[in-house]
C-alpha cells in the first residue's frame, strides 16, 4: 500500500522530512532486522529509554553515535582466537548495526549495560526560546496612562 503525500506538500511548509520519513517507513518495514531485540518506553513526561538485548556483548564491543538525528547503536563481537570448538551456537554474537529516528531536541543523557541489557536513556530538551510562555494583556487605558508617566519622567 503507498500513499501519495503529494496534495499535502502543496498545503504545508517545512514538513517534508516528516512526509519523507513517513514514506520510507512502509519501504524498509519488510527489510527491517530483527537483531538484537529492543524496547521503547516512556520513563517520564519528556525522558525516554531504549534498552536492547545484547546478551554477550561487552562494553568494548558496542558503540553508540549520537549524529543531527540520528542514534545508531553498532555491536562487533571480536573473535578471541579460543581453540574451542563449538558444537551447537544458539547463542547470537553476529555483528549488529541499529539506527533510530530521533525528534527535534531528543538527547542521549546516559548509556550502561546491565544484565545483558543496554540501555540507552533519552530526554526531551526543549530550547527556552520554545517553550510556552505567557504573554500579559493590557488594555488601552493602561498604555496610556504608562505613556504619559514615562513623558512626565
Amino acid at each position: 500500500m503507498r500513499i501519495d503525500f503529494a496534495p499535502l506538500y502543496r498545503s504545508t511548509v517545512g514538513f517534508d522530512r516528516l512526509f519523507s520519513l513517513i514514506d520510507s517507513l512502509g519501504n524498509e518495514a519488510a527489510s527491517q532486522p530483527t537483531y538484537p531485540p529492543y524496547n521503547i518506553e516512556r520513563t517520564g513526561e519528556t525522558s525516554y529509554r531504549i534498552s536492547m538485548a545484547v546478551a554477550g556483548f561487552g562494553e568494548k564491543d558496542i558503540s553508540i553515535e549520537a549524529k543531527e538525528n540520528t542514534l545508531t547503536v553498532k555491536g562487533d563481537k571480536k573473535d578471541e582466537g579460543n581453540d574451542r570448538e563449538v558444537l551447537y551456537r544458539g547463542i547470537a554474537s553476529r555483528a549488529f548495526e541499529r539506527r533510530f529516528q530521533l525528534a527535534d531536541y531528543v538527547v542521549v543523557k546516559a548509556a550502561s549495560l546491565e544484565n545483558g541489557l543496554l540501555h540507552i536513556d533519552l530526554v526531551r530538551e526543549l530550547p527556552e526560546a520554545m517553550k510556552p510562555r505567557q504573554i500579559p494583556i493590557s488594555t488601552a487605558a493602561n498604555a496610556s496612562a504608562k505613556q504619559i508617566e514615562a513623558q512626565a519622567a
